[in-house]
Parts: C-alpha cells; structure tokens; sequence
C-alpha cells in the first residue's frame, strides 16, 4: 500500500486533472466534490489499481476470510472488519450443530496455500465438522496468520457505506471516488473497494405466512428462540419440560426437532409439534437415504422417522397469523383459524439480506430475491436447486455501484440455496479482478458433488457463516 502524502498535492479540480497525482486527504476530497480524478493516471486509474486505499471486506466469517486469503495472494491491500469480538462469531453460536457437508467442501484453497505454509495440520477432509470446530480448526488459526492478523479488526460493526463527498444523486468522479465505510464507533474508514461477506444470520425470515411479522410477532420477541437452539446445553432450560414448536420446513427446523426428540427422551413433560406452511415436508426429508451426501440424507431419514413414530406432532397447511403471548404461553392462530399453545416457539423460517448500510450507493436487486439481477436467474429457487445452479463469479455480482459486492450467502438474497464452496469461487473471481487480471476472474469453476453441496437452511444461511454444509 502506497504511503498517503502528508500535504496536498492539488487544491482545486483543475491542479487535480493537470497533475493526475494522488492528494492529502483533506485536498483529495476537495477535489473529488469539484469533480475531478484527483487520484490516478490521465487514463483514469482507480484507487483499486493504485494502491492508495484497502479493499475492506466485512465480515470474518468463512466467505470473508477467503476473501482476504485470496486478496493478500493478488497482493491488493485489504481490511478485514468483523462485528463480533472473534473471527466466526456468528458460527459459534450455532457451535453445537454438525455440518453435513465434510471439510474437504468447506475449505477454500487460497486460505489452505496460507494455513499449509504455516505448518498448519489439515482435519480429515471426510470428517464432518461442529460449527464449534469449523471455526477452532479453520477460521481461527487462518484469522492469525501474519499475512491476515494486522489487517483485520474485532468488534468492528458497520453501519453505513457510501462515496467520499458525493451521496448517491452524484455521478461526476463516482468510479474513482473512495468508499467511505462507517463504523458504529464514528470511525470513518477509506475504501478501494467494499466485499460485504456480512451474512444474513442476524436477519431472519419472520414467522408470518405472509412475508410480513405475524400480528404481535414482536410482542411475542421473548417466547420465539432463533432457527438453531442449543436445546440439549445452553438452552436446555427453556425447552425441558415445555411444548415447543418449530415453525419451518429446513433442515435447520429438521435440526432442532431432533434435538428436542432427544431432549424428550431425557426429560419428561417435552413436547413438540412441527408446523409447516406448505402441505408436505418432502423439503426437510430430501433424498433420504438416495442423497449423495451420507449425513444430509440421515437428517431428512431421522425427521420423516420422528413423525411417523408420533414423537412429534405435525400441523402441515399452518400459515401463521397471529401470535398471542399470554403469561408463560403463546397461542399461534392459522390463516384459516386454527390454534395451537405452546410454550415456546423455534423460528426456522429462513433469512433475508439486510441491504441498509449499503443505502446511499447504486444497487439495482432483483425485486423477488434481493441479489443482483444478473445473478437471480441463476439461483431461483422456484427454478433451481443446489444442483443446478452454475458457478458465477465478478460478472454476475457486479452492481451499478463499481466497486461494491455483496459477496457469500448475502449475495444469494432470500435463495436458501447457497453454497460456501461457491462463495470461496465468488471472491476468488472478485480479487483477480479487483487485481486486473479478468481472464482469471472470468474463468468460474466449481468442484462439487453431482447433487451440489447445499445449505438450504441445513443452518444458518450467513456470509459469517457461510452456511452449515457447502
């Protein structure tokens, strides 16, 4: 990374255009508001290809931190901001739950050049992790490596990104403006360019049939558990003893009720119902014993066994309504009146992107899903499941707003059919072309097996996490 001049260069647009040099942050901007290229070549070089400013990626989950494996490869200058006080933050909190895809699809190979070279001991690639182990194993040993550690910052929530003076209205000087990058603690940080890995995890779908919350949904807020309980360790308590339902038809939902059927076992007075807004669970039991994935296969055998042996009971049709928190107890009231009680409620409805940091900048999203619009044909789920959907990297991701990418389970929007081996491809692509090199970014591929590597809700759906299983 070039080292920043301590005093201006240029004052005014016109010095700016005639020296084509870099400015002092404060003349920098002065000239960029006036319009001019103040940091480049005559041809236009951006701050990407010069080096002035990091490449920030947010998030230092699996996807993110590829990102800044592959990054440090290209040997573009990066930053790495991550909300939570660890790199995998928001896999441990679903630390419990065994992946069913095994490590060999849940490495990416720039971070194996990094990790191997630093002696690094590789798991056993047919192994199938906890999230607990994916991190311990692989994201925090990555995330301390001397080529990654200094540039990467805990505790680091972003709140807002946008252009170095200009809201989203300017388009004079746009491309070659820095990206500013807010930080929740006031920090302002200059960017080249912007990979927001930040996932969905924090984001769930809501309850309601709808798309909409469920009338006193939030009322609700403090009987409603997330997609991915610890129903047999740190959440025991609040589960033991109780009715509980699952709403959702994912394998995160298939997840939980087998925990809550081995809580049973432990505990008595545990109930559990399973309601599902479509009229069949073909979704959370797949291929069963046909799946090319072992572990996939033995959750969807073990949740049709579980209703079929009447451990859980299942209320199929059930559009949730309206949630109505009384004492201890919730009613869920069904668009066509039916009512059930319980104790608690285990949402497993899904995730959605949250796209408001990015609100000043140019994004054109597919109005269904939420991902760019080159990408959405691709990933459809109406269209496509894991399976079908074909590796896609720069192009595809690209917005309006160069420079800027939404990149790992984020860049999906609400398709549940994300893959952390793709969003390993995803960046890969990004950094060659952030780097010039755009026959290698264009060059997409992606090894995987015949019936593709899918989290489909098998677990958090999230750029920190990359998902449970690709």
């Amino acid at each position: 990374m070039t080292d920043q001049p301590t005093t201006p260069c240029c004052g005014t647009a016109e010095a700016a255009e005639a020296t084509g040099s870099c400015c002092a942050p404060a003349a920098r901007q002065e000239a960029v508001e006036a319009g001019a290229a103040c940091c480049g070549d005559a041809a236009g070089t951006s701050p990407v290809t010069d080096g002035s400013y990091p490449v920030v990626v947010i998030g230092a989950g699996p996807v993110g931190l590829a990102a800044a494996a592959h990054l440090h490869e290209r040997g573009l200058p990066f930053t790495v901001l991550e909300a939570g006080p660890s790199a995998g933050a928001a896999i441990a909190e679903w630390g419990h739950v065994r992946l069913f895809s095994p490590w060999r699809y849940d490495i990416d190979h720039a971070a194996r050049r990094l990790l191997e070279a630093a002696g690094w001991a590789e798991p056993v690639l047919d192994a199938l992790p906890t999230g607990a182990e994916l991190v311990e194993s692989y994201l925090q040993p990555l995330a301390k490596l001397p080529p990654i550690a200094p540039h990467v910052r805990y505790d680091a929530r972003v709140e807002a990104i946008g252009r170095l003076g200009m809201d989203r209205v300017r388009t004079a000087g746009r491309d070659r403006a820095p990206f500013v990058v807010r930080l929740a603690s006031g920090d302002d940080i200059l960017a080249s360019a912007v990979l927001d890995a930040s996932g969905t995890w924090r984001t769930p779908n809501v309850l309601g049939a709808n798309g909409l919350p469920a009338h006193g949904e939030r009322a609700a807020a403090g009987l409603i558990g997330p997609a991915l309980p610890d129903v047999l360790g740190a959440d025991r308590a609040a589960y033991a003893g109780r009715h509980t339902v699952v709403v959702g038809a994912g394998h995160s939902a298939a997840n939980t009720l087998l925990a809550l059927a081995e809580l049973a076992a432990q505990e008595p007075g545990t109930t559990i119902t399973w309601a599902t807004r479509g009229g069949t669970i073909d979704r959370a039991v797949g291929g069963g014993e046909a799946d090319a994935l072992p572990a996939r296969g033995a959750l969807g055998t073990g949740i049709r066994r579980l209703v079929d042996s009447g451990r859980a009971d299942l209320l199929t049709g059930f559009a949730v309504h309206t949630i109505t928190p009384a004492d201890d107890h919730v009613r869920l009231t069904a668009v066509d009146g039916r009512t059930l009680v319980a104790d608690r409620i285990v949402g497993a409805t899904g995730f959605r992107p949250d796209h408001s940091i990015a609100g000043e900048l140019r994004l054109d999203l597919d109005p269904a899903l939420g991902c760019t619009r080159a990408l959405a044909p691709l990933i459809d789920p109406n269209e496509h499941s894991c399976g079908t959907v074909r590796p896609h990297g720069v192009d595809e991701l690209s917005q309006p707003e160069p420079g800027y990418y939404a990149v790992g389970v984020k860049s999906y929007g609400r398709a549940p059919t994300f893959l952390l081996a793709t969003g390993y491809e995803q960046v890969r692509s990004i950094a060659a072309a952030l780097a010039g090199d755009w026959a290698a970014a264009r060059d997409v591929q992606l090894d995987l097996p015949e019936t593709g590597v899918c989290s489909s809700n098998a677990a958090p759906q999230t750029g920190e996490s990359g998902g449970c299983c690709g």
